[in-house]
């Protein structure tokens, strides 16, 4: 897959209405050993009054985002019962949140007649895809940019289909 796509920070830079992200997996590659997942496994949670602790520059560059008057939804399909990976994001969504991200959550067999594309993506504008390519155990295997109309339709289609279905973050309980 080409590496050579721009920065997430270039294409959101030059974001001017909405972005989108789906994200389609059960898990994503972590270390298990160490980083935040291993915190998390090990029992530590994030106080939502101890901002300091959890912003980071991901939060920084949302919320700037947000602050431009950019629409930024996130939208999660998920499996159920949920894995110990979509727990570690339940608990932490809400730093998305704190950012001005609006995030909902859809269990997968309620996505069973959406036509989703095979990768997760951003869509910036409803014109530029940002295909997210993983291996088989979660493991990134580089990104692709897409300019084309058809393919951007698609994006905007599937996510918006699966935005009207699925449940807003504070009203998701994890199964």
């Amino acid at each position: 897959m080409p590496s050579s796509a721009p920065q997430f920070s270039e294409l959101i830079a030059g974001c001017k209405h909405s972005a989108v992200h789906l994200e389609m997996r059960d898990a994503y590659a972590v270390d298990h050993e160490k980083g935040p997942f291993a915190q998390w496994r090990a029992g530590f949670r994030h106080d939502p009054e101890d901002r300091a602790s959890w912003w980071r520059p991901w939060l920084d560059l949302i919320q700037e985002t947000v602050s431009r008057g950019v629409v930024v939804r996130r939208a999660r399909i998920v499996s159920e019962p949920v894995t110990e990976y979509i727990r570690f994001e339940h608990s932490n969504t809400f730093t998305n949140i704190a950012a001005g991200e609006q995030v909902r959550w859809l269990p997968r067999r309620r996505a069973s007649d959406i036509a989703l594309p095979g990768n997760d993506f951003w869509l910036f504008d409803d014109r530029l895809v940002r295909w997210n390519h993983f291996t088989g155990d979660g493991n990134s295997a580089g990104q692709e940019i897409s300019h084309d109309p058809v393919v951007a339709k698609l994006c905007a289609d599937s996510f918006e289909a699966v935005w009207a279905r699925a449940i807003p973050h504070d009203q998701y309980a994890i199964r």
